[in-house]
């Protein structure tokens, strides 16, 4: 189906979190949108995400009884993100996010509530909080988008039960409970009895949580202001007039049409994460090709962007927010990508170990750090071995990678490949193709100080935000528990990106910046099209999605404010 119109106010590339935002935004102030996305399906990437938004000092906080500030949090950036770059983008994030979570309650579907206990990811620096910066979607009912449910990407199948059941942070623990406590089990039972019913009337569960709450409710902001959206559809060119642009033209299917914007663009087509030949230029070799983003990322926006004129933002710190992941065959035999954030590296009874069988990191601290850190060991290789070992009761327990707690057999995830198997760490060493001796020592030395609760190597579970990803409910130390017990059990890991941070320049407003500094009339930026404000640094959960929703919404005020093209000048554009 073609765009009904001509010519809109606004045209957006990209439905994700950034560019939804924009658009809703945007309509919101009474705008005529349309919303271009090149897949089937809205959301993006933010679909299969956790849906953390990092907003400090947002109004949430205050109402939940945290205490944040503007400068508190400024005290803690100039450690996390030390570098001068960016800096002006950074304040206007701190300014305006707060400004944009009111906006997106008062003006749109989206509703977020505070993470009470999510600390900073650095809960040991100047400024730092142990929770309530970190926003996440309230939980949405699908069955509100009636027939538009379909258009609304699924969560990766790995992070549903059931074949579609989504479950919020706080039901995972009492679905561990099952069994050993009333309480839980009434919880978890009432759970699968609604989500059976729910599947009656629809394919997968219609109450959805993290990242697909949070891109259904950009949706259905869309929807109720009746915001144009056109999927399977690619963007060939910006149509420019002069130094301006004036919208763009489309594949739709077979044809060619073009389609003016008479106050301007916003590119939010998600980054380069499955360009090879952008990761090639940007990332270290010892990054690999695996990415934990969704495969529509791949450069459009910015290749648009630079054809006009744009420039890049590549000082960045590092190029990607990191995330190490395993990988796998689903039954209908595409690949998947597991991203290791928070469900088992930090558990107690887990270890982490480089080609040579030794631990190279502190396996509690944040994705991105832990992802650095194999970089660094990696040393530019780009097929460096990386193994999370651990033992039976482990794996029975907490799960590893797409491997579910409470997990009888395992032969399946044995037999492809995924998990390896053995019945002592010697064979375990032997399989992997690491000196058993090495291994054998590592575990030794962890063991000894695991049986304390200590670390002495790495110093594991030594801050609130290690704990808080450890299992409260172990002690003395929530995140180290020795190794012991047959079969013993190796998976690999890969350094894969979450979304890059090198993306176009722009200004405090969004809009796209040319070499020179001057902005690109016409032409904004949100998401992972932009330059991260961060450096490519993550000092927090949800550090992407925080300016994405606050840069789209940004964008979105801009354009509202700003004069539209002159009626002749579109039809030139055209």
């Amino acid at each position: 189906m073609m765009p009904a119109h001509e010519t809109y106010d606004v045209i957006v590339i990209g439905a994700g979190a950034g560019g939804m935002a924009a658009a809703a935004v945007a309509a919101a102030e009474g705008l005529r949108v349309l919303v271009i996305e090149k897949t089937a399906f809205v959301g993006g990437t933010t679909a299969w995400s956790g849906g953390l938004v990092w907003i400090p000092a947002n109004a949430k906080m205050k109402e939940a009884g945290l205490s944040d500030s503007i400068t508190d949090a400024v005290r803690y950036l100039s450690s996390t993100v030390p570098e001068p770059a960016n800096a002006g983008l950074r304040a206007a994030f701190l300014t305006r996010g707060p400004e944009a979570v009111a906006y997106l309650e008062a003006n749109t579907e989206v509703r977020l509530q505070p993470v009470k206990a999510c600390p900073d990811h650095y809960p040991e620096r100047l400024g730092a909080t142990s929770g309530g910066r970190v926003l996440e979607p309230v939980a949405f009912d699908g069955t509100r988008l009636g027939a538009h449910f379909a258009r609304l990407r699924a969560p990766l199948p790995e992070f549903t039960l059931f074949g579609g059941m989504m479950v919020n942070r706080l039901d995972i623990p009492h679905l561990r409970r099952i069994g050993k406590s009333l309480r839980s089990t009434i919880r978890a039972t009432r759970l699968v009895s609604e989500y059976a019913l729910q599947r009656l009337r629809s394919p997968r569960g219609t109450t959805l949580h993290l990242g697909n709450a949070l891109a259904a409710r950009l949706y259905a902001s869309l929807l109720v202001r009746q915001v144009e959206i056109l999927l399977s559809a690619d963007v060939e060119d910006l149509l420019m007039q002069g130094d301006r642009v004036t919208g763009v033209v489309i594949r739709h299917g077979a044809r060619d049409r073009s389609i003016t914007a008479r106050r301007g663009v916003v590119l939010a087509t998600g980054g380069f994460s499955h360009d090879a030949t952008l990761r090639k230029r940007f990332f270290p070799a010892a990054a690999g090709l695996v990415s934990a983003t969704n495969t529509a990322g791949t450069g459009d926006g910015l290749r648009l962007a630079i054809a006009g004129g744009a420039a890049l933002n590549a000082d960045a710190t590092s190029p990607a927010y990191w995330v190490p992941a395993s990988l796998f065959h689903r039954a209908d035999g595409s690949r998947g990508v597991f991203a290791h954030t928070v469900t088992d590296r930090a558990k107690p009874g887990v270890i982490a170990v480089n080609a040579t069988g030794r631990r190279f990191v502190n396996e509690a601290l944040s994705y991105h750090e832990f992802v650095l850190a194999m970089l660094r060991d990696g040393k530019d290789e780009p097929d460096r071995p990386f193994y999370l070992v651990c033992d039976r009761p482990f794996l029975w327990s907490y799960g590893l990678g797409r491997i579910k707690p409470f997990t009888r057999n395992v032969r399946r995830y044995v037999a492809s490949g995924e998990l390896i198997e053995a019945s002592d760490i010697v064979q375990l060493a032997a399989k992997i193709g690491i000196k058993p001796s090495v291994l054998t020592a590592t575990i030794a030395g962890y063991n000894s100080d695991a049986k304390e609760g200590r670390d002495s190597e790495f110093g594991r579970g030594s801050t609130i935000y290690q704990r808080h990803l450890g299992d409260a409910a172990h002690k003395p130390n929530p995140c180290v528990a020795p190794i012991v017990e047959a079969p013993f059990f190796a998976m690999r890991i890969y350094a894969a990106d979450l979304g890059t941070a090198i993306g176009l320049k722009v200004d405090a407003q969004a809009r796209v910046l040319r070499q020179d500094g001057t902005p690109i009339a016409g032409l904004y930026a949100c998401g992972n099209d932009m330059g991260a404000i961060m450096n490519g640094n993550c000092p927090g959960p949800g550090i992407a999605l925080g300016p994405a929703l606050t840069f789209g919404y940004i964008a979105g005020r801009h354009l509202a404010e700003g004069a539209a093209v002159a009626p002749s000048a579109a039809k030139a554009a055209v």
